[in-house]
């Protein structure tokens, strides 16, 4: 109960203080204040909050939490209905029953048609073969037999195409969670996982487009597609299909309502394909639909603030717009605040952070943030990123001028590394770059030394699996900038 009252927004605790307002001094309400007011759950203090000093009898606190918890499902139920197509047509079922129950068959007729209308809008294909049941009810209680006989063969195949739809959109529901379960277990990677994926694009329902039935099956279809083009690592057609997919998306403005949740996944991917492409205008004006967005859940407005500020961050990052990075990353903190701390995971930033105040030239920030990220516990799976790290903790020291800290962190990298088996190609140049600039005696050494790697930098002949950890951070950008005298986020704009 702790978590369903801590999970509900303030319009929905404002409705359920309405709703209860006859009660309002009520031993109920004052425990869903009491759980309101806590941070952390304490069973002690919301009994001491409902009843004080008073001894609690028998199973009298048990009934009020059942009670209270009760009564939260039913409003939040009341609440929702309000919105809600499928609670919509579950009353009309209701009042369809009412009254052919009573034998008002004209005004069930009335009922039917305007449900049958909103249930085909909204693809509700369960509920209108119900309601294609129920008019057949209505048509043999009538015992109008040649009425039912000109329309049994209308509702037949109503019954049928409703079928087919239904079908057709359950095969594309089976493969998207068939993909995605394989995706989460991390198979689609490998020899087998990529046979798989080629194998996939033979499937009769992957062929086109036509094949989809309805709004929903060809959203699934470039889901599917934008998913398999992106395993691969085809980053021209994954941009592709998700800017086909939003297209599909937002050709239905009334079903968009109905799929807010994937309407946010999907501007996330064509922001994240529109960085991978640097299409950079496209980008920021996909942020500016994602802002835009209605939350209907607090699972929707968090998605929003994390995918919406996690693409602006990049966008800051990859065309060295810092300083605005910085503006942006207060105002994220900001509205960080407002959002459910329970809910809300602010280690997911910390790169970022690292990267924004790097940037602009805050060192100091910018190590707090990178031990952070450095804090968090790794994965076998995750040596590219322990290598960045440990590349990046040198980057900061030294711009920080802590040249002996530098001196030692050199020594035990390249030990680290080497012992594990990790040290590439980039990496063993990278470290020698920097153990020559650190050595250097003065300024005007230093930058000759720089200038001299960055030559050497662009005439390496770097393997795809050496170059890897160039896409987490601009290393040749920052030593161009260290060669030149430049500030970093003027050589990564000048390069872009």
């Amino acid at each position: 109960m702790f978590l369903l009252v801590k999970s509900l927004s303030g319009a929905e605790k404002r409705y359920f203080h309405i709703a209860t307002q006859s009660d309002k001094g009520g031993k109920y309400i004052q425990l869903f204040d009491a759980i309101e007011a806590q941070d952390v759950f304490d069973e002690a203090a919301l009994q001491m909050a409902v009843y004080g000093q008073y001894p609690v009898a028998g199973k009298k606190y048990s009934e009020l939490k059942a009670y209270l918890y009760d009564a939260l499902l039913k409003h939040l139920a009341d609440f929702d209905a309000q919105a809600s197509v499928d609670n919509t047509l579950k009353a009309m079922l209701l009042s369809i029953r009412s009254l052919f129950k009573r034998r008002l068959i004209d005004d069930c007729r009335y009922q039917l048609r305007r449900a049958k209308k909103l249930a085909s809008t909204h693809e509700q294909f369960v509920t209108l073969l119900e309601l294609l049941d129920w008019e057949k009810q209505i048509m043999y209680a009538e015992a109008d037999i040649d009425f039912f006989d000109r329309h049994l063969t209308d509702i037949h195949a109503q019954e049928t195409a409703c079928l087919a739809k239904m079908d057709n959109l359950k095969g594309y529901e089976t493969l998207f969670y068939e993909l995605y379960v394989l995706m989460r277990k991390n198979t689609l990677k490998s020899e087998a996982g990529q046979r798989q994926i080629e194998a996939w694009y033979a499937h009769p329902l992957l062929a086109d487009e036509a094949v989809c039935g309805s709004y929903k099956a060809r959203v699934l279809y470039y889901r599917i597609h934008a998913i398999l083009r992106h395993q691969q690592r085809q980053m021209d057609a994954f941009y592709d299909y998700c800017k086909r997919l939003l297209a599909v998306m937002e050709s239905d403005p009334l079903l968009l309502r109905d799929e807010t949740a994937h309407y946010i996944a999907a501007l996330s991917n064509f922001a994240t394909s529109c960085g991978y492409e640097g299409r950079y205008d496209e980008l920021n004006d996909c942020l500016q639909k994602l802002r835009k967005v209605t939350p209907t859940t607090l699972d929707d407005a968090l998605k929003i603030h994390r995918q919406y500020y996690t693409n602006y961050f990049s966008l800051c990052i990859n065309t060295g717009r810092f300083d605005e990075g910085v503006t942006a990353l207060r105002q994220h903190l900001q509205e960080a605040e407002t959002l459910d701390k329970h809910l809300f995971e602010r280690s997911s930033f910390y790169f970022q952070y690292f990267y924004i105040y790097f940037g602009v030239g805050d060192f100091s920030e910018a190590l707090t943030h990178l031990n952070r990220w450095l804090d968090l516990p790794r994965t076998i799976e995750q040596q590219d990123l322990q290598s960045l790290a440990r590349l990046l903790n040198l980057l900061v020291h030294f711009e920080l001028g802590n040249t002996l800290v530098v001196d030692s962190l050199l020594r035990s990298t390249h030990r680290k590394l080497s012992k594990a088996g990790q040290l590439n190609a980039f990496e063993q140049f990278f470290v020698q770059a920097l153990r020559q600039a650190n050595q250097a005696a003065t300024q005007r050494e230093q930058r000759t030394r720089f200038t001299h790697s960055l030559q050497r930098l662009r005439e390496l002949d770097l393997q795809p699996a050496d170059r890897a950890i160039l896409r987490f951070f601009d290393f040749e950008s920052w030593l161009e900038a260290k060669a030149t005298q430049t500030p970093f986020g003027q050589v990564v704009q000048r390069r872009l």
